[in-house]
């Protein structure tokens, strides 16, 4: 090769290495044979190769500057050159090979010991419980570190020892000749299946992997203000990781059962209360149990300081469907500040049955409402802005 090895480059002769690495990506790029097969830009790439070869390793460039033979009479360019497979991937999608032209760069053994997964259980509440919190106990059945081998998965007395095959690197070299010379990759050790360890007596308990089922009983505090569908995260409560690794997190997805009473919607609740028509023309005062009465049945402690039921007055006159909004009566916001509303419809009750005296009472109420013959007019839903403003000013 007689022509400058910087000029082919097309770098200067004082060229950081930078600068020279640059340079080669991207002839590589033009000049790779998957690119442009034929044979001269086969034969300029090999020459750029060789360049790269030895301006990128600071004794072949220095044997060079100085005028002598950088391949140190080796047969010159090309005879025993070494090109890996990271370099030739180096080229192409700059990645950082390092160590020049002579050897593949390995990412080492991979570890045994790795973080567990995250776990999910579910817990079913009441609607009381998950709009003011409870604490429920939990059994979950997960992997836990081995009490035998505290997680190396080695017998007792016994220790993982380095591969030979690897020597503990966790990847063996293959070789591959080509026309660019000898290309390495690096593969998994199939020995220590790339972990650059083995363990020749794996633990009984565990069978090597350094954990084992286990059912333990958690301790769950739900937050007051969860709705269904919300999960509690407990740090580092779940599946313990191979080789005794730390553990994934827990979590506790709520279920929230039904009410006879009351639905939710976000932090407002809902309810119907039913009155006979007499109560609704007349007037009426209920007495509504509240969600708190929920906490002191069944087998809870007492807790005389809730209030558990409310007073709502119905006025003469009220119509089925009428609502009725009684503020901070709702679930409290998850996030402490607040609390939902309560919404109360009205169904107003028609009877069904009466008997000769009640038929009797009703007839004179009606005759003297003039109602005994209704004329049963449709009024329309919705009345447009002009019908609105004549009501207004009639």
């Amino acid at each position: 090769m007689s022509q400058d090895l910087y000029e082919l480059l097309g770098v200067p002769r004082d060229a950081e290495p930078d600068q020279i690495k640059k340079a080669y990506r991207r002839l590589a790029r033009q000049l790779h044979p998957d690119v442009n097969p034929d044979a001269e830009t086969q034969e300029r790439f090999k020459e750029v190769s060789q360049a790269y070869e030895v301006l990128s390793d600071p004794q072949k460039r220095a044997a060079y500057d100085r005028g002598g033979d950088p391949m140190g009479g080796a047969g010159g360019f090309g005879q025993g050159a070494g090109f890996s497979f990271t370099d030739i991937m180096d080229a192409f999608f700059g990645g950082q090979a390092g160590g020049g032209m002579g050897g593949a760069q390995g990412r080492g053994p991979r570890p045994r010991t790795r973080r567990g997964q995250d776990a999910l259980i579910r817990v079913e509440v009441d609607l009381a419980e998950a709009a003011f919190g409870v604490t429920r106990e939990v059994t979950v059945d997960t992997a836990v570190t081995c009490g035998i081998c505290g997680g190396n998965g080695a017998a007792e007395g016994s220790q993982p020892k380095v591969c030979e095959t690897c020597r503990g690197q966790g990847e063996v070299a293959h070789v591959q000749r080509s026309f660019l010379g000898e290309i390495r990759t690096l593969r998994p050790c199939a020995a220590c299946r790339g972990y650059g360890t083995i363990i020749p007596e794996p633990c009984r308990e565990c069978s090597g992997d350094g954990r084992v089922r286990s059912r333990r009983t958690l301790t769950v505090k739900i937050p007051a203000g969860v709705d269904d569908g919300t999960r509690v995260q407990l740090s580092e409560q779940g599946e313990v990781g191979p080789g005794g690794g730390p553990a994934g997190d827990l979590y506790v997805e709520v279920s929230v059962a039904p009410h006879q009473v009351f639905t939710r919607h976000g932090q407002d609740l809902h309810c119907t209360v039913t009155i006979p028509m007499t109560a609704a023309a007349l007037g009426t005062t209920l007495s509504l149990p509240t969600l708190e009465a929920d906490l002191v049945s069944g087998d809870a402690e007492p807790q005389t300081d809730l209030e558990t039921h409310y007073d709502l007055e119905l006025r003469a006159g009220t119509q089925s469907g009428a609502e009725h909004l009684l503020r901070g009566r709702g679930v409290p916001s998850l996030r402490g500040t607040g609390r939902g509303d309560l919404v109360v419809q009205v169904a107003v009750e028609t009877p069904t049955r009466l008997d000769g005296r009640q038929e009797e009472l009703l007839g004179e109420l009606a005759r003297l409402r003039g109602e005994e013959k209704p004329d049963g007019s449709v009024k329309p839903s919705h009345k447009s802005v002009f019908g609105r403003l004549r009501d207004a000013f009639s």
